[in-house]
């Protein structure tokens, strides 16, 4: 949408450990990243930290940015700009933090800040999977678009974005989440612990026998893969277990939103490992009372980096039906559908590409 756009952005990457401030352009960077350390147990040296990091970047600009606009970790009042709450990367914005206000008074431009689960699937929505998705069908030659769009990220935890008719869904108070669900095989446990980082470590010590090992996910991908030595067996299991965990989540609100869904984060390496697990859950089924059988979804769920289902996803079950009474006929597409695909431009790319987006998107909405 902003692919052509020449204003300029200043976005930040706020982690726990570093701040990563840039400037966006028509969905690129133009300058070079400048990491600072976060500093996030001081706020009054927090706070001191972003404005050198934002100076810097407004110093190398031939342009005067619009505004800036970036993603923050944890719970906020974000259409406010104000962190607070259980931020345990950030101890020192628990009790409340006026951010956006702060900033906005030191650089006289207006600046938004969003979860960073948001500005993943905004990003994929607007500069990502659903623009490509729809360019794609629309060189196959066919007409249906798709607006609707849930953004996963398999990380540290487990994140959700939604986008509906191709806006941002922030809620009613900014906490659109997935992490807070049931636990498919624990009702009493939230989802986040089998879907996380933690969770691949954790069930391949169960499994394995060994709860002290050190591993990484990606050490135990590789041992999944034979790569290295360990026992490979809980190294599949320990994927196919997180599959099913994020399936279930999923199918939940593919259920109440009829959307696609694009999955980024550093454990899609595995896709090869979770991906089966996870559909097979999304293409489950359920049951009445009496035994009657039926879908988990009302949609037929699609594998869209396969091939072969992306054009049977494409071309659906249309055929012509006769207008009652006359010798017209219309085109039927009886087939509800949906898909998964793991993102190609990457969960970081996206959020600044989301983060971009959205303060052009807030600015034109004022005009």
């Amino acid at each position: 949408m902003y692919k052509f756009d020449k204003r300029v952005v200043v976005t930040l990457d706020a982690g726990g450990t570093n701040l990563v401030f840039s400037a966006m352009q028509a969905n690129d960077f133009i300058v070079e990243p400048i990491t600072l350390p976060s500093n996030a147990h001081d706020l009054d040296l927090c706070l001191a930290t972003m404005v050198d990091g934002f100076t810097r970047i407004f110093n190398q600009l031939e342009q005067k940015p619009v505004a800036i606009s970036f993603a923050f970790p944890g719970p906020a009042d974000y259409p406010n700009g104000i962190i607070g709450g259980y931020l345990p990367n950030f101890p020192s914005f628990r009790n409340g933090v006026a951010l956006g206000p702060f900033l906005e008074e030191k650089f006289g431009v207006p600046v938004f800040i969003n979860n960073d689960g948001d500005l993943y699937a905004y990003g994929e929505a607007l500069g990502g999977f659903l623009p490509e998705l729809n360019n794609r069908l629309a060189d196959m030659g066919i007409e249906k678009r798709y607006t609707n769009l849930l953004g996963y990220t398999f990380g540290t935890g487990f994140g959700i974005g939604m986008v509906i008719d191709g806006r941002l869904n922030r809620g009613n108070n900014s906490c659109v989440e997935t992490f807070c669900l049931r636990h498919k095989n624990h009702h009493e446990v939230f989802v986040e612990e089998g879907v996380a980082i933690r969770a691949i470590q954790r069930v391949y010590g169960e499994l394995s026998g060994d709860i002290n090992h050190n591993f990484t996910p990606k050490d135990i991908c590789d041992i999944a893969e034979g790569k290295i030595e360990g026992n490979k067996e809980a190294a599949i299991k320990a994927f196919e277990e997180f599959g099913t965990i994020a399936g279930d989540a999923i199918a939940s609100a593919v259920t109440l939103t009829d959307s696609l869904v694009v999955i980024g984060g550093g454990l899609t390496g595995a896709r090869k490992f979770f991906m089966p697990a996870l559909l097979e859950q999304m293409r489950g089924m359920l049951h009445s009372i009496k035994g009657e059988e039926l879908p988990r979804l009302p949609e037929k769920v699609f594998d869209l980096d396969d091939e072969e289902e992306f054009v049977q996803f494409a071309h659906g079950a249309s055929r012509p039906i006769k207008v009652y009474g006359t010798d017209k006929t219309v085109i039927y597409d009886p087939m509800k559908r949906t898909g998964v695909a793991i993102s190609r431009i990457g969960a970081s790319k996206a959020i600044s590409i989301g983060a971009y987006s959205f303060a052009l998107s807030m600015l034109d909405s004022k005009e």
